[in-house]
C-alpha cells in the first residue's frame, strides 16, 4: 500500500499465514482490525488434539467478525487487517508477557497441543503468527499518518451470549481505556436505536496492558475504540449484513469529528480507566 487511494484488495487477496490485509484509502483517517477472524490452524498443529465441536467454538475465534470486518471495509472504503490463525494458537489480542497468550484451557476446555509449550515454543508461535500481524498494523498507522491523517483505529470483536452459566444481558458493548474521542460517541449513537443494550466496557474491560489497542491506539496516541458484538447475532450473513449497515451508518457520523484525527499523549496505561 504505497497510494493514499489504493485499489482495495478484497476477498480474492491472497492471504499470509499471519494475516490478511485489505487495502483501503489511506488518507481516509479509518483503520479497521480484526484479531480473532479465523478458527485455521496449520495442519502440523493437529488442531491441537481438540474435537471439531470445540473448534467451533466462541474459544477458537470469534464468531461472525471476519466477514463484518470484509463488509464493513469496503462499505467505507478502509484499510483492514485480519488474523489468519486461531487465537488458541496465540493470542495477538494480549501483550507478549500475559499468562493469557497461550491458553491450555479455554472456558473449560482442555487444549492439549498447548499443555507442552515451552519457551522455544512459545517464541516460534510469536515470530510466526503474532508478530507479523502486529508489525503490519504499525506499518499500515505509519502509511496513513504518512499519507496525511492519522487514523482512527476500530477493533472488531464478538463475545458468546453465555458466559460461566450466565446469560449476558448486551447486544454490544464498546471497550476503551482513556480516550473517549470515539468510544462515547459510538456508544451514544449505538443506545439511540431502538431496542438495543449496549455496555460501556461490558463484557469485558478495555484497559488491557499489552493488548491490540493498548499498544497501537493509546501508546500511538489514536483515537480508538473496541466494538464487542453478541455472537448469536452476526453468526449469519443476513446479521452480518444488518450489523455492517448500522455501523457504517454510525462511523460515517462519528467519522466527521476533525478531533479524531489529532494525535495525543496518553501514555501506555491508565490505572483509573473505566
Amino acid at each position: 500500500m504505497t497510494d493514499s487511494n489504493v485499489a482495495r484488495a478484497g476477498k480474492g487477496a491472497a492471504p499470509e499465514e499471519a494475516f490478511v490485509s485489505l487495502s483501503g484509502n489511506l488518507s481516509g483517517g479509518l483503520l479497521i482490525l480484526c484479531d480473532h477472524a479465523t478458527r485455521k490452524i496449520p495442519p502440523e498443529y493437529a488442531e491441537l488434539g481438540m474435537p471439531q465441536a470445540e473448534l467451533e467454538r466462541h474459544i477458537a475465534y470469534d464468531i461472525g467478525v471476519g466477514p463484518l470486518t470484509e463488509e464493513l471495509a469496503e462499505r467505507l472504503d478502509a484499510p483492514a487487517i485480519l488474523t489468519q490463525f486461531s487465537r488458541l494458537i496465540i493470542d495477538p489480542n494480549r501483550g507478549e508477557d500475559d499468562p493469557t497468550l497461550i491458553m491450555r484451557i479455554s472456558d473449560g476446555a482442555l487444549v492439549p497441543g498447548n499443555r507442552g509449550v515451552d519457551a522455544a515454543e512459545r517464541e516460534r508461535r510469536l515470530d510466526r503468527f503474532y508478530r507479523p500481524y502486529h508489525r503490519t498494523v504499525e506499518e499500515t498507522i505509519d502509511a496513513m499518518v504518512e499519507a496525511g491523517r492519522p487514523p482512527v483505529i476500530f477493533s472488531v470483536h464478538s463475545f458468546t451470549p453465555v458466559w460461566k452459566g450466565m446469560r449476558r444481558p448486551w447486544h454490544a458493548g464498546i471497550l476503551w481505556d482513556k480516550d473517549p474521542r470515539l468510544a462515547l460517541p459510538l456508544l451514544d449513537l449505538l443506545r439511540a436505536e431502538h431496542g438495543l443494550r449496549v455496555g460501556d466496557n461490558e463484557p469485558y474491560t478495555g484497559a488491557l496492558l499489552g493488548d491490540t489497542l493498548n499498544r497501537h491506539g493509546t501508546q500511538r496516541g489514536l483515537a480508538h475504540a473496541l466494538i464487542e458484538v453478541r455472537n448469536d447475532l452476526i453468526a449469519r450473513p443476513a446479521g452480518v449484513a444488518e450489523w455492517a449497515e448500522r455501523l457504517e451508518a454510525i462511523l460515517r457520523e462519528v467519522l466527521k469529528d476533525e478531533a479524531l484525527y489529532e494525535m495525543r499523549q496518553y501514555g501506555s496505561h491508565s490505572d483509573d480507566a473505566p
